[in-house]
């Protein structure tokens, strides 16, 4: 094996290997599974009679120490540490229920003078194939020696906990080579049935094709068997004259058989047209092959497909081979065991790129195509948030979104679907990972528990309330780059439009001229000596308004009037509140009708200002936003929102919106800048017109609509860059985190 990844097998033949990950197949829709087939078909003709290649399936037992040891959360000798420990020993229970991981490797044969010679084309055939997977939307990359030798290594330990530990530099002066490395203590193959690598049982079978006609879920229902298994299918394409002159024979065989019988049919007195059912069959099939390779851009493939199953024991051996027939059987295939070659099949089925086993299949391109390995992609980030297990694999579900392009999100579900929850499971996960900063739109009661359970602020907003946030509060203690009464400026423009809309539609330019006029007057005092306790407040700006001259002042202060001494005074004080706490709960179940609107822009305002601070300290703001139509309704906080959705990347800013009503959201302006610059949705079960608006907006196909269908709470669809994942999230009942993070009417009346 060299250092870049090409394996040299004989002194002629060389490969080299590309890893691959899965994509959703079986969750496909029935065109684009065509669509994916014939994608899939390019690739398998583009080997030609010079290069065989093998593709390799490798399930393996997943390591659970190491696992342990990613997922585990260090103490840090503070309050939370009971819950951290809680927290980890969940994910840990809920990594556990997947036991099996899944490795697609694609393998590459050719020959050729000496190494060199063989590095140029293999580099060659690397990009033309990461290529044609880039056509089917997965990724792919050249493995490297040491990648390929791990997977080696994984392949003859598939029962074994041994880590694998290698590095060039070991072998240099002495004497080992890299099969010193991944080699097991022992082989054992005098048996003809089955054999040993160390202390595990193996069998390598051959399946045998009887069926006319295959399917794509045979590869797919063998692999799904809950053991460990490799699988390999290695094809050499035959020239293409070859192949044509082969069918052509076996058709000229056919005819001249046709002709004996109809012969034999005359002489016997019966009818001549009344032929052998198995002979009428072959030749309709070899005129259809004969067909195929002329007109449908078909090649001839030799074909062997190798299984190879190990346990730790020989009966689990014999009970998943087995199965394992039992799976083929249904498709009119058998499995055979290599009675006396197996450690020859053992061999040819490693992704080295060798076949020594001469149990060889004619299919065409689509034959040989059939057999695709992809079933589900999956998303497994380390250091990123749990979302669940993948409906479809059962394998957990990390995801890290700042490794999106865009990681705003949105959440999408019925009532009881389980948003809420949703999102603080995220928020309590971000927390005990991460010092990103959360702040909490609450307009439901939803997130006072999980606040108070990570010694959150939480400020009430309401009339009755004692807490308060100053609409006009400014930051001047970090150099975000841009002054920070220009910013604010913007703000209190938007303030102001809000509470004329209802009267008069909105500032006109000379009434945005006496506002621009009056705010350096308001600051003056503050900025000659800026204590939290000269901030200026709305009182200050009515006063403002009240001395310029122009008559659209006076309307100005009128309007701000209610505001300042009337009923909705309320947002007339200085802040009171801790802002800055890390976690930040805005209740504003109680603002009422008439304060909601600028309470929420307050609100809103308030959380910018945290996020351009929080840019500069280097931390990142996660902000989720509960029943986020409503923030939809009006144009001022509706385009405050939109402007959030757009900026907030640069800030290191990660928006969440959680809505319910879906056609609400649809409805606005704003929605489409927001579904554009969200690469993360989270869809949870939908209402029936609901389901379909987002299959057509958001390209769901049937198969996915299921899960968001009747679907039980924590159920649903999980978007992820260009990735579609089904997930469940049954989060365990009986956790400290569960009993602050459930809003279910029943837990919380328990």
């Amino acid at each position: 094996m060299y250092q870049d990844g090409v394996c040299r097998i004989t002194s002629r033949l060389f490969s080299k290997s590309v890893m691959c990950e899965d994509i959703n197949y079986a969750e496909a829709s029935d065109d684009e599974k065509a669509v994916l087939f014939e994608l899939y078909c390019k690739l398998v003709n583009y080997f030609g009679p010079s290069v065989g290649f093998e593709l390799s399936v490798v399930c393996c037992p997943a390591d659970m120490a190491e696992y342990r040891q990613m997922l585990a959360i260090a103490p840090q000798g503070d309050a939370f540490d009971e819950i951290r420990k809680e927290y980890s020993d969940m994910l840990v229970g809920q990594v556990a229920k997947s036991r099996y991981e899944r490795r697609i490797c694609l393998t590459y044969t050719i020959e050729a003078d000496n190494v060199k010679q063989a590095r140029s084309r293999l580099g060659q055939i690397d990009s033309d194939v990461v290529g044609h997977f880039r056509a089917l939307m997965v990724t792919a990359r050249p493995m490297d020696g040491y990648e390929r030798l791990a997977l080696l290594h994984k392949c003859l330990h598939l029962e074994e906990r041994r880590k694998f530990r290698f590095n060039w530099d070991s072998l240099n002066g002495t004497g080992l080579s890299s099969k010193d490395y991944i080699a097991p203590s022992s082989f054992f193959f005098k048996d003809g049935r089955y054999f040993r690598t160390g202390a595990s049982f193996g069998a390598v079978s051959f399946l045998q094709i009887r069926a006319t006609k295959l399917y794509d879920t045979l590869l797919n229902s063998v692999l799904e068997l809950e053991g460990s298994q490799i699988v390999s299918i290695h094809a050499k394409a035959l020239d293409q004259n070859a192949a044509l002159k082969a069918v052509k024979r076996k058709l000229s065989d056919l005819d001249k058989a046709k002709i004996d019988e109809q012969k034999r049919a005359v002489r016997s007195g019966f009818d001549m047209d009344i032929l052998p059912p198995d002979l009428v069959t072959f030749g309709r099939e070899a005129q259809k092959l004969l067909e195929d390779l002329q007109n449908h851009d078909e090649k001839m493939f030799m074909v062997t497909i190798l299984i190879v199953h190990m346990a730790s024991s020989r009966q689990k051996l014999e009970n998943l081979v087995y199965s394992a027939d039992g799976i083929t059987n249904t498709q009119n295939c058998d499995l055979i065991r290599l009675d006396y070659q197996q450690e020859q099949g053992f061999l040819s089925a490693l992704p080295i790129g060798i076949n020594q086993v001469e149990i060889q299949r004619g299919l065409t391109t689509s034959g040989t195509a059939i057999f695709l390995p992809f079933r589900a992609c999956e998303v497994f980030q380390k250091g990123g948030v749990y979302y669940g297990l993948n409906a479809t694999t059962g394998r957990m579900i990390l995801a890290d979104r700042k490794k999106l392009k865009c990681p705003n999100g949105v959440v999408l579900g019925t009532p009881g679907s389980g948003k809420s929850f949703s999102c603080k499971r995220e928020a309590a996960d971000v927390y005990l990972h991460t010092d990103d900063d959360l702040l909490f739109l609450d307009p439901e009661h939803e997130y006072l528990s999980l606040c108070r359970q990570l010694s959150g602020q939480i400020i009430r907003l309401a009339p009755d309330s004692g807490d308060y946030i100053n609409p006009l509060d400014v930051d001047l203690t970090v150099d975000t780059g841009e002054n920070p009464l220009l910013m604010k400026a913007d703000f209190i423009m938007s303030f102001c439009e809000l509470i004329l809309s209802a009267s008069q539609g909105g500032l006109k330019p000379i009434e945005k001229s006496v506002i621009d006029r009056c705010i350096p007057k308001v600051y003056r005092e503050y900025l000659k000596k800026p204590r939290p306790e000269r901030m200026p407040v709305l009182g200050d700006l009515y006063q403002c308004l009240r001395s310029q001259e122009e008559g659209q002042a006076q309307e100005l202060a009128t309007a701000l009037e209610l505001y300042v001494s009337g009923s909705l005074s309320y947002l007339n004080h200085q802040t009171n509140v801790n802002i800055n706490n890390r976690v930040v709960c805005y209740d504003i179940s109680a603002l009422g009708q008439n304060l909601k609107k600028p309470g929420m822009l307050t609100v809103q305002n308030n959380i910018w200002q945290r996020t351009t601070v929080n840019r500069y300290a280097g931390k990142t703001t996660r902000i989720y936003l509960d029943e986020f139509h409503l923030l939809l309704k009006e144009p001022q906080t509706a385009a405050y929102t939109a402007e959030i959705y757009k900026r907030f990347r640069k800030w290191n800013g990660i928006p969440t919106a959680l809505t319910q009503n879906v056609k609400d959201l649809l409805d606005s302006p704003e929605i489409e800048n927001i579904l554009e610059n969200s690469d993360f949705i989270l869809m949870l079960n939908q209402a029936a017109s609901d389901r379909n608006i987002l299959a057509q907006r958001l390209g769901i196909s049937p198969q996915e609509l299921t899960h968001i269908t009747n679907s039980g709470a924590g159920e649903g669809l999980l978007f992820f860059g260009d990735k579609i994942i089904p997930f469940i999230d049954k989060f365990p009942t009986d956790t400290k985190l569960y009993q602050v993070m459930t809003t279910k009417p029943a837990d919380l009346a328990e």
